[in-house]
């Protein structure tokens, strides 16, 4: 940790694309000639964050669902929003919980009929009686497998813990009307910014061994603070008027008011170092974890403007 906390955490830099990924991309775009429907899954935290901007390019002449996944991880207020926003911009999108199976039938249903409204035009070029060929495409981490796993009531593919855990295509039919093809989770080459970069970083996609743990753990609290201090609070058990004179202390620097309260989470949580000082990496992944654990509390990242 630097001792000059007024230029702490001022700007982050996370870079992260594995060269197989190029060849996963170049796999995703051959093997969409196969495909009917388009599945996207995003992350409903973070609907923006979790959308891979490239692959509205492979895509743009499918038809397409997108599944909000771990919804119940993230504020129900904005869950509604998101559907209303994507629905009102004519994207077809669902609210899902592949965890519970929550929204997965209506998520198949509606594969049936986005197909159905092109049957016509398929059976025209002989597809009559045909299962519809739905691609699952979506970043590293996002729920993909488990997914799949809920729709064909069987572990059909490998899920693990680690982003990027899907290696190889295969195709799963879940029932007599439509076959599944999983992809590997893509990301893309560069971040557009640093807001999608943290997003990223604090729900996992990206591995944390090539992360700054305590720079992304004091963005976290920083986001927390501004948006969700009650919900903070109430995990870390912190003393609100503690709270509220770190936050009016004009003595202090943004960050380094960010930081006491980091300490005081350190503190309730015993996340103590040798002489007695908080360990900030060990307090950082304690928050981190929390978060990703739903054990904060349900947290949008994103919000609709």
């Amino acid at each position: 940790m630097k001792d000059n906390k007024k230029e702490m955490f001022t700007s982050v830099h996370i870079n992260w694309y594995p060269g197989h990924m190029t060849k996963t991309k170049r796999q995703i775009i051959e093997d969409l000639k196969l495909i009917d429907v388009v599945v996207e899954i995003l992350d409903a935290r973070m609907p923006i964050s979790s959308r891979n901007p490239d692959i509205e390019q492979y895509v743009k002449n499918k038809d397409k669902l997108l599944l909000l996944n771990k919804s119940d991880l993230a504020d129900n207020v904005e869950n509604i929003n998101w559907i209303n926003y994507f629905n009102s911009n004519g994207i077809e999108a669902i609210l899902i919980n592949s965890n519970t199976g929550e929204g997965i039938k209506q998520a198949i249903k509606k594969i049936e009929a986005i197909y159905s409204v092109n049957q016509t035009k398929f059976q025209a070029k002989g597809r009559v009686g045909k299962a519809i060929r739905v691609m699952v495409l979506g970043i590293p981490n996002v729920g993909k497998s488990s997914f799949i796993n809920r729709v064909s009531n069987k572990n059909s593919a490998k899920v693990g813990n680690r982003p990027g855990v899907t290696r190889q295509k295969q195709w799963i039919r879940i029932n007599e009307n439509i076959e599944l093809l999983d992809t590997p989770g893509v990301l893309w080459p560069k971040f557009e910014n640093s807001e999608t970069a943290l997003n990223l970083a604090y729900t996992g996609t990206i591995k944390d061994d090539v992360l700054e743990i305590i720079e992304i753990g004091f963005n976290l609290i920083k986001f927390l603070v501004e948006n969700y201090l009650d919900k903070l609070a109430e995990r870390y058990k912190l003393n609100n008027e503690e709270i509220k004179d770190i936050l009016s202390n004009e003595e202090l620097q943004e960050n380094e008011r960010i930081l006491e309260i980091m300490y005081l989470v350190g503190k309730k949580r015993g996340t103590i170092a040798s002489g007695g000082n908080i360990d900030e990496e060990k307090t950082a992944r304690l928050i981190l974890d929390d978060f990703r654990n739903g054990k904060i509390g349900r947290i949008t990242l994103e919000k609709v403007n």
